[in-house]
């Protein structure tokens, strides 16, 4: 695609993005940080923030150590300021659809599958060409009010990496979204996830993103803590924290479909506190109620968009190093010896689980081992283990791994 202009109404400022907004190299030993901002259209922060990022570092010309690249989203809806077109771009990154993109008459019918296949191109020719280890992030706002937040799926080096910033660390989302990027790149068993900067038109969230933007380039090695004025943006995210518990878990999603009249209530703030049955929204006319406490988790205040809210927990340190103790002895292998427990394949990444066999077993009881669940029948529960194609051996060296 040509050159667009995205607008971003707290700065009252209007700029010109490619699909590849920019790129710094330096030291070709170090790593490779691909950073990606915009795939929802009214989310344009996360563009600004790096291509202010960019500009400094090209004014300013510090020692750099490795490679970052900022390849910018949905550039139509970017530059409507909507959501998506007709497709949510941030949906499409399935084995399935993956494979259409080889098919130039599918996609030309199809501009966010056009916009795909520019993103996917891009990496696949950064990861060709460059050296890792690579690490992946994708900047996002959301439509309601919030501090600061990361969403990861859960994998020991995602976990470990994600604990170096100040802000919740919220696992266990690709459990509940459908073909999300980061879902793909994961999958390529590299660190990779996301950061939400804050509400989409608020003047902090490109602040926020710029923040953890030169955060990231400490802890990776790429600028010394003091070119990347390190303390400066540890203390911009820590002030935002409201929790001393940073781990959090999905337990469950609202999903609602598109031609549903959906209205969440007025007044609910990420992270608030909500009881069992607690009325949350309206939808065709139905109240709404959270069928567990928790906290409320991104409660949708936009038009568009396939999940309503999300209820999440406080995650327990204690479950969280016996998750660690058990995924490093491969505890899982043994799984296998339980009723109803069976390999999907011979590669051991899947387990397939006879429900009616084995359904005194808990999804908490399989995420210890590092299993996710993705598809559900009224029989089987089929789960993917993050661990078994995790790149963890390219991070061995990595500053933030010693």
């Amino acid at each position: 695609m040509t050159a667009i202009r995205i607008h971003s109404k707290p700065l009252n400022k209007t700029i010109e993005v490619n699909r590849l907004i920019g790129s710094h190299k330096g030291n070709p030993n170090g790593p490779t940080l691909i950073f990606t901002g915009g795939i929802h259209g009214n989310e344009p922060a996360g563009v600004f923030a790096l291509k202010s990022v960019l500009e400094e570092l090209k004014q300013l010309n510090p020692e750099f150590n490795g490679n970052l690249y900022a390849i910018s989203g949905n550039l139509s809806a970017l530059e409507k300021g909507v959501r998506y077109n007709k497709a949510d771009l941030n949906r499409m990154w399935t084995k399935e659809k993956l494979a259409g993109l080889e098919d130039d008459k599918v996609i030309s019918f199809n501009d966010e599958l056009v916009q795909q296949k520019e993103i996917f191109d891009i990496m696949q020719d950064i990861l060709s060409k460059e050296k890792g280890p690579y690490y992946f992030f994708d900047l996002h706002t959301t439509s309601g009010e919030t501090a600061p937040f990361i969403t990861v799926n859960d994998s020991l080096i995602n976990r470990k990496f994600t604990s170096l910033y100040p802000v919740p660390l919220i696992l266990g989302i690709e459990e509940f979204l459908d073909g999300p990027l980061l879902s793909y790149i994961n999958e390529l068993g590299y660190v990779a996830f996301g950061f939400e900067g804050g509400q989409h038109d608020s003047p902090k969230s490109i602040e926020y993103c710029r923040s953890f933007i030169y955060l990231t380039l400490s802890f990776t090695g790429c600028l010394s803590p003091e070119d990347a004025n390190e303390a400066e943006h540890l203390i911009s995210l820590k002030k935002v924290m409201n929790f001393r518990n940073k781990f959090f878990e999905i337990i469950y999603r609202e999903e609602i479909e598109p031609d549903d009249k959906f209205i969440i209530c007025d007044g609910y703030l990420n992270f608030q506190k909500v009881p069992k049955g607690t009325i949350i929204a309206i939808n065709n006319g139905k109240q709404l109620e959270t069928p567990y406490r928790g906290y409320i988790f991104m409660p949708l205040y936009q038009g568009k968009g396939n999940d309503g809210f999300f209820i999440i927990r406080k995650t327990p340190v204690f479950f969280l190093k016996l998750s660690a103790f058990l995924r490093k002895i491969s505890f899982d292998r043994l799984l296998v010896a339980l009723p109803g427990v069976n390999w999907r394949s011979e590669t051991r990444e899947e387990l397939v689980v006879d429900l009616k066999i084995a359904r005194f077993f808990t999804r908490k009881f399989f995420h210890l081992m590092g299993y996710r669940s993705k598809q559900k029948d009224s029989t089987h529960l089929k789960l993917k283990n993050r661990e078994a194609v995790s790149k963890g051996e390219d991070y061995k060296n990595a500053p933030w791994n010693k």
